[in-house]
Order: C-alpha cells, then structure tokens, then sequence
C-alpha cells in the first residue's frame, strides 16, 4: 500500500533523497518541473499562452523552471514572479537567474504593486505560489492574486497544490483564498487533503508525478493514512483450492429486508454468491419469499414469522459471518431483535444500513460489537455515530477514535471510501465513480464484506477487498453503460470482470 505522507514527512525524504542519491535540491527542483513541463506540453499546443505565478519560495523555483523549459519548447510564456520581502529561496533565485537568457519570455519581479495582466479564457495560468509547506491561510497580496487568478475563465495547473490549500486539516483555513485547479500535478505522494470532498473544487484533476524521491524507512516510517491499489487487491485475493466444496468457502447469513424492502435483501444476498460465498442463509419476512427464491435460488430462506420485519433474533453461532441491516427498518421491536442478536453472535460481522440507524440512536449499544465487527455508513449514518463535524478531517479524526474505543472497522462510503481500523490507520480506496452513487449499492458491498468474511478472509482483508472489487465493478460497469446508467443491480453483474481483472493483473 502506498502511504500518504504528511508536509513534514515529504521534506524529510526530499532530504534522504537529496544526501544519498545524490543530488542537488537544485537539480530535484529540475527534474520535478521537467515532469511539470512535460504534462503541460502533453495537455496544450504551442498556441495556448502559459501565464506562470511563482511565489518566493521552492515552490516558485518551479513554477520558475517550468517557465523556462516551456519557453524552450517554442511556447509563448508571461512569468511574474512575487518577491515582495525581497527574499526568494536560494533554489528560486537561482532559476531567476536561469531565465535572463530567455530573451523571449516576457518576465515581471513584483517588489511593490502588481498591475495583473489580462487573462482570456485561452490562456494557461501555472499556479506556482506555495507549496505543501504552507502552515496559515493567505491573506493580504497573496490572497488578492488568489482571488484574480479564480476570477479568470484561464485553465489552471497547480503545482504539487493549489496554492493556499494545507496539506490535511483545512478546518479554519481561508478557503475564498484558495486557488481554484483544473489540474494539480503532485509531486511523488498524494495529499491527505486531496482526498477530501470539499476539496475537490480546489484539486481538480490530480495525478501524482514520480520525481523519484526516496524513503529511507519505507518499511517503518510512522503514516495512519494509505492508498489500497490494484496490487494490493491482486496479492490479497486468495487462489481456490482445487480439491474444494460448498463448506470450503463458508456458510453466511444474512438479516435483511422488511416487508416492501426486498430488494435490499435480494441485491446483498445476490453480491454475496456471486463473491465466492458457499451457502448463504437469508433470514427475511414471509412478504420476501417468492421475490427471493426468483431471484437468488442459490439461497437458502430462514423465514421470519412473526411479523413483517426482523423481530425475531435466533442462533447464529453455525455460521462463519453474519450481516445485518439492508432494509430491515428502525421499529421499536426491530431495535430489541437487533440488541439480542448481538448477544447471539460473537463472529465475523458486518453492520449496515438499518442497523447503523438503530446503533445511532442507541449509542449504548456499540459495547455489545464483537470486536473486528465492520460497520459500512455512508456521510449521514456515520452523522448519527459520532455526531456532526465542520469537515472531513475532523469526521475522519472522529471515526478513527470510535474504531479504535470499540476495536471495530469503519468503512466510510464515498468517494476514496476510507476503510478507518481499530489501530487507526485510514486506508483509502482508488476504484469507484459517482455513477455509484444510487439505491442499493451500499447493499451491494455489504453482501461482498460478508462473503468474503464468510471465506475466511480477516475483517481487514474483507474491507478492503470487498471495498476495491465493488469499486472496480463500478468503473469497468460504467465504461460500458456510463455513469449516468448505472443501477446497483449492474454492480453485481459487472463483479465477475471486476475479479478476473484483478486475478490477471
């Protein structure tokens, strides 16, 4: 998995990298503007003129040296350059300097007022003010150049962030002061902050150049933050064995849809077979039998008598994982089948939906979860278990200690789904788009999780797989139908390709 470094961090091993490869923070500095300079020239022709703002520091010694290797490649280039304390890092003014011989680039030194120049909607604005070091918003100058470079119709490109934009929390930061990217080319690591859905206004289009940095203590540098990738689900996905029966990959249940919710319980129940499970047992009212036995005849029907929704809790210590929610309700008599089948069922378990409603508003009841229990909320369930926050740091700071108070997982749904542990660590998913975003598809994952669970994969290794599977399903189902098509149920029907893609990477 890679980690995603903190600011700190990332200029420690821009040190490393500098002392043992070795070379110069100068000639870093070049190699990370050439990759710069080379997605520019890959995005826009020579006839699209390239507006550079470099600040004082490093961060403007690139956006510097991108001006000049883009001036060399016969592009038309207006640099200004804001040295207002008359105090440019040693890097930037050496790349000042290493612009004189540009007799074509039509460069400006701001040490007092700025007189901005007129940008059209043709023109390329390369934000290179402040880096990943930035610790205060922007304020003053700096924030009106911000706000003028917002204003323009121009595409702009941060350099490895938009500048104004801290590298995690973001809680009290300006965000008016802020520069507003098409694209932000980031240098080696993503950026904590990236991940965030309020920040995407601000990033853009990401895509993180290798500059070659090297970590020297890849192994035991200290990060709670991960990105889970293709070669991580293709190391994680067990081989069958050969000689295998039905009771080889382990037996499921799975508590789910009241009376007019059998979907629900039809979509997780369907996902579940098709993730590898070997029998599956549904426990739902009567109103679900037929619908259920149409649509998944592999399952087997535990029928819940007494009433239209779950009332009625039972054992369940036969079977390798459970998972209870998918449309079950919030009923009074729901709530108390709930608690007690908790008491039952000390195994692998998955919470989501209905029983992450009835955990919000019975908050005493988090102390009966086995430990390893996953619980899957999206942006408003996860609301309901650690109350509301002013961002997505502080939401994710708050979920990392109800993972670790209870020993539990947490898989906040969403963009970048963020599979949080019970030591801490947040794992961030990569697969997965916004035609995801539709009824069912949380049902979806959560009969993948209790099929893998059900395999005996750990909580760990269902999280994430399952979480990266039903993005992928996702990705390769809307290259097919599109985004705007895409339904929960295709999610289950694009899961074979989603794992032979992963079995042939």
């Amino acid at each position: 998995m890679k980690k995603i470094l903190s600011s700190q961090q990332i200029r420690q091993v821009d040190a490393y990298t500098i002392q043992t490869e070795p070379i110069s923070s100068l000639d870093l500095m070049e190699r990370a503007s050439l990759r710069v300079t080379d997605r520019i020239c890959n995005l826009f022709d020579t006839d699209r003129r390239i507006i550079v703002f470099a600040g004082p520091g490093n961060n403007g010694g690139d956006a510097l040296a991108v001006a000049r290797m883009l001036v060399q490649r016969g592009y038309r280039v207006s640099a200004f350059l804001f040295n207002i304390g008359n105090n440019l890092s040693i890097d930037c003014q050496t790349n000042k300097n290493r612009l004189k011989p540009c007799s074509t680039i039509d460069f400006h030194e701001i040490t007092t007022d700025f007189v901005p120049p007129v940008i059209t909607s043709d023109d390329v604005i390369v934000d290179g003010l402040f880096g990943t070091g930035l610790s205060r918003p922007l304020m003053g100058g700096f924030a009106s150049v911000v706000k003028y470079i917002n204003s323009s119709e121009a595409t702009v490109i941060s350099i490895d962030i938009p500048s104004g934009l801290m590298t995690e929390d973001n809680a009290t930061n300006v965000m008016a002061h802020v520069v507003q990217a098409d694209y932000t080319f980031t240098f080696q690591y993503n950026k904590l902050a990236f991940l965030f859905a309020e920040n995407e206004h601000y990033v853009g289009q990401i895509e993180v150049l290798d500059i070659g940095l090297h970590d020297p203590l890849s192994e035991i540098t200290i990060t709670p933050y991960y990105l889970f990738e293709g070669t991580d689900a293709s190391a994680m996905l067990k081989t069958r064995p050969r000689f295998s029966h039905k009771g080889t990959f382990g037996h499921a249940c799975l508590i789910a849809g009241k009376e007019g919710m059998g979907g629900a319980a039809i979509m997780a129940s369907k996902a579940c077979m098709r993730s590898g499970a070997g029998k599956l047992t549904v426990h739902t009212p009567a109103a679900n039998l037929i619908p259920l036995q149409i649509s998944v005849p592999e399952a087997i029907l535990h029928i819940e008598r007494q009433s239209a929704q779950f009332t009625t809790p039972f054992e369940t210590t036969s079977f390798n994982a459970l998972a209870i929610g998918p449309g079950i309700g919030t009923d009074e008599a729901t709530v108390r089948a709930f608690s007690q089948q908790l008491h039952y069922h000390q195994g692998p378990l998955v919470l989501d939906a209905d029983a992450l409603n009835i955990l919000g508003a019975h908050p005493e009841l988090m102390n009966r979860l086995p430990q390893d229990a996953i619980l899957t909320p999206h942006k408003k369930e996860l609301r309901g278990l650690i109350g509301a926050t002013s961002s997505s740091y502080e939401e994710l700071q708050l979920t990392r200690q109800l993972a670790q108070r209870h020993h539990i997982y947490v898989i906040i749904k969403g963009a970048n789904s963020a599979i949080v542990t019970p030591e801490g660590d947040v794992i961030f998913n990569i697969t997965g788009n916004p035609g995801m975003a539709t009824a069912g598809s949380g049902d979806v994952l959560s009969g993948i999780i209790l099929s893998l669970l059900a395999q005996d994969y750990s909580s760990l290794q269902a999280s994430l797989l399952a979480t990266y599977i039903h993005g992928l399903a996702g990705d390769i189902a809307a290259s097919d139908l599109t985004q705007e098509s895409l339904i929960a149920t295709d999610l289950i029907d694009y899961l074979p390709k989603a794992f032979k893609s992963i079995m042939s990477a």
